[in-house]
């Protein structure tokens, strides 16, 4: 049995597993991010993938290669890490270091999300006549497209679904990009406008909503409204066959798929609707990064 080292680099966290050719996740380990710096960044890299191998009977010499899913733009070719908006690593050569430090050939880089992606398609669909279209909704919100097997990259920043604007239900109703008015960070700030409260989390909100808070159905009907307008862009652009939505909001709340299909079906024209039946959330949750970026290594192979 083949086996790949996945690592999914976080700006809070650093997750690192044992990845056999058919996806299976034989061990994880996790620590937290520094990304005060970027060599203490690259050590926490480092010690994920040292914490792994400790809790395995493996050593790196049984790794066909290192796969890593690095947020933001990604130069793949070159293995750097070129901007992310939560880590020191702007021009980071990360795909060189751990070829150093871990005196590994195989070192295949890409954006976490794609990542994530390839990990769901592979597992959920792995259809190469079809459209796929894994959504991310968590600190941030972006999606991936597997068109025919295939990447579509554009130039290179396709996917950044979080950069769609939508009309936000604020007082004045503006225009705000989708990430902003409905991401994680969002939430909390929604409810201190619509309640007049402060220090609740998306966490919080999510809970007393489900509790059957009433107060909380405006937050919840705000937040899905806009993630359906989100979506509502990729039907009509793509017309997918299938969508996987993953991320730690949707994954730890999954009755929210059911108010979105209502509200993207109230967008959709009849011809449209084939999607609803084939929207889905991943099972993975946490682990689709570590898992696609292991799998990315056999793709290279």
């Amino acid at each position: 049995m083949k086996k790949a080292i996945g690592i999914d680099v976080g700006g809070t966290k650093i997750a690192a597993g044992i990845i056999s050719e058919t996806g299976e996740l034989l061990k994880r380990a996790e620590v937290k991010s520094d990304p005060s710096d970027r060599e203490k960044m690259f050590i926490r890299v480092v010690e994920s993938v040292e914490q792994v191998l400790k809790d395995s009977t493996y050593s790196i010499g049984d790794m066909e290669g290192i796969g890593v899913g690095v947020p933001g733009k990604v130069d793949r070719d070159q293995g750097i890490a070129v901007f992310q908006n939560n880590l020191s690593w702007a021009r980071f050569p990360v795909a060189e270091r751990l070829r150093e430090h871990f005196q590994v050939e195989m070192i295949v880089t890409d954006n976490d999300v794609y990542t994530a992606a390839f990990a769901e398609w592979k597992t959920a669909c792995g259809n190469r006549d079809e459209t796929f279209v894994y959504i991310t909704i968590s600190t941030g919100i972006s999606c991936s497209i597997i068109h025919h097997g295939s990447f579509f990259r554009g130039a290179g920043f396709a996917g950044e679904l979080g950069l769609i604007p939508v009309f936000s239900k604020t007082p004045d109703m503006k225009l705000e990009r989708l990430e902003k008015a409905a991401a994680g960070p969002a939430i909390a700030k929604i409810a201190e406008r619509k309640l007049n409260t402060e220090d609740l989390s998306a966490k919080d909100v999510f809970e007393r909503h489900q509790a059957g808070a009433l107060e909380y159905q405006t937050i919840i009907d705000e937040l899905t409204d806009c993630w359906a307008q989100g979506l509502y862009s990729i039907s009509c652009l793509l017309d997918p066959h299938q969508v996987v939505f993953g991320g730690s909001v949707i994954a730890n709340n999954p009755y929210l798929l059911e108010v979105i299909k209502e509200k993207l079906k109230n967008y959709q024209i009849p011809v449209q609707q084939h999607l609803l039946s084939r929207m889905s959330i991943s099972t993975m949750k946490q682990d689709n990064g570590v898992v696609g970026a292991g799998l990315r290594v056999f793709d290279h192979i």
